[in-house]
């Protein structure tokens, strides 16, 4: 069986698949130069002691899309998602060295849309920094791929996800339903230059970081569907880049 089957069946199977050597240091080093001179003061910049955070961060780091969308990176999305997908958010999260920011169990049950439109099957809209989001029918989550570009080493010391295998494949999971007498904990250990590719529906969660160091990583969202009645994803154009 080769690799690309083998990262296609555990993503299917366990919602998840950790890929090393996506990006060699020295792409590494370009995207965190890159990150480092924007300037932080923007609306969609969150940043406080515990976390640095930047919304919509294909459009506002454009210069990172060529140094994301390398050859090998696409190859990837190519074979392991499809060649129809395009990304439909992006955020890149910094967790300081002593950061105290944690985040419980939980699956990602919302999109980010360009404005509200009131239909059924979409609900509990929220709207921060000026991004509209909504929880959609739940075959759009489950048609959706999460990727993760690890900038640092990760590991239980730093905040590194922990998830539950095969949750994805439970639907809306209530986190506080959780049984932990059949369920069973992982700890993603992700190296720097690593992607980790994951379905929005797999419950994960992060701890508080305890070994002073960072933990970088840029959060990309896909899609291959387009929004019925009226609705836009509001990052498709950052997408295009992908073709």
């Amino acid at each position: 069986m080769n690799e690309t089957r083998i990262y296609k069946d555990k993503i299917q199977h366990d919602g998840f698949a950790i890929i090393d050597d996506v990006f060699s240091m020295p792409e590494v080093d370009s995207l965190l130069q890159a990150i480092s001179q924007v300037d932080t003061t923007k609306p969609a910049f969150r940043k406080t002691s515990d976390l640095f955070a930047i919304r919509q961060f294909l459009k506002e780091v454009p210069e990172t899309q060529d140094l994301i969308f390398t050859n090998r990176f696409k190859a990837i999305i190519s074979q392991l998602l499809g060649d129809d997908y395009f990304t439909v958010k992006s955020i890149y999260f910094d967790k300081p060295e002593q950061s105290n920011w944690f985040v419980a169990y939980h699956q990602d049950l919302t999109i980010s849309v360009a404005e509200k439109i009131e239909m059924a099957g979409f609900s509990s809209w929220t709207v921060k920094q000026n991004q509209f989001a909504v929880q959609p029918p739940r075959d759009t989550l489950e048609n959706n791929f999460t990727i993760r570009i690890h900038l640092d080493d990760t590991d239980e010391h730093n905040g590194a996800l922990k998830v539950i295998p095969k949750s994805h494949l439970k639907g809306i999971y209530r986190p506080e339903t959780i049984d932990w007498s059949i369920e069973k904990e992982t700890i993603c250990t992700v190296n720097k230059g690593a992607i980790m590719i994951m379905r929005p529906l797999l419950l994960h969660a992060s701890n508080k970081t305890t070994n002073n160091h960072k933990r970088r990583v840029i959060h990309l969202e896909f899609s291959n569907c387009s929004l019925p009645g009226g609705l836009q994803w509001s990052e498709l154009r950052a997408g295009k880049s992908i073709a």
